[in-house]
């Protein structure tokens, strides 16, 4: 998706050789009308694919899949990295790894929200070593839900995660693959 590689280019920082921050229109501060655009396009990729539901992680993909979802005309679940007093009955439960964090989260979802009529397209900001999006698969199948895929707006195609969730069998749909970046030399994009 050029328009969102342009954006990259333009906003986006390079961190040592593995963090790229885009906070000022991704995943701190969020730009809704690019936000459209990456919505159509998933629609776009994953359209006719039977999606009923979208399903991401808090708290950074939950703007881009509620933006998503309005293509779609289905509601977003979010799998929560905590028990709250708010989530009563039984949950499907998982752990998931953050890159970004450092830590391991319990992730829930609560089961009156996802069950075996359901096709769910996996929306998610970045993919990388792959763990969140391991997770959310390990939601879905413990549901019986059938996955449509997983629409990442960001991949770091130089870490394992989307080539092993490929080589599963997953459809995976990156609308930006980052082949390398550096502090000095920027980004490069893998296609």
């Amino acid at each position: 998706m050029e328009l969102l590689k342009q954006r990259i280019r333009k906003d986006g920082t390079v961190k040592g050789n593995d963090v790229l921050k885009v906070d000022s229109f991704l995943n701190h501060q969020m730009d809704v009308a690019l936000f459209e655009e990456i919505g159509k396009e998933f629609l776009r990729r994953f359209d006719g694919c039977g999606v009923n539901k979208i399903l991401t992680i808090e708290a950074s993909g939950i703007g881009i899949a509620c933006v998503t979802a309005q293509f779609f005309h289905c509601p977003v679940v979010f799998a929560k990295k905590s028990q709250t007093k708010n989530i009563t009955g039984e949950v499907y439960a998982t752990k998931v790894e953050s890159f970004t964090h450092g830590k391991v989260y319990d992730v829930i979802v609560s089961k009156k929200f996802l069950g075996p009529r359901d096709k769910v397209l996996i929306i998610d900001d970045f993919l990388a070593n792959g763990a969140a999006l391991e997770g959310l698969i390990d939601l879905v199948n413990q549901a019986g839900v059938q996955l449509a895929g997983a629409g990442i707006v960001i991949e770091k195609a130089f870490q394992p995660g989307g080539d092993r969730l490929r080589a599963s069998g997953v459809k995976v749909e990156s609308l930006a693959r980052i082949k390398s970046m550096s502090e000095e030399q920027g980004v490069e994009f893998a296609d």
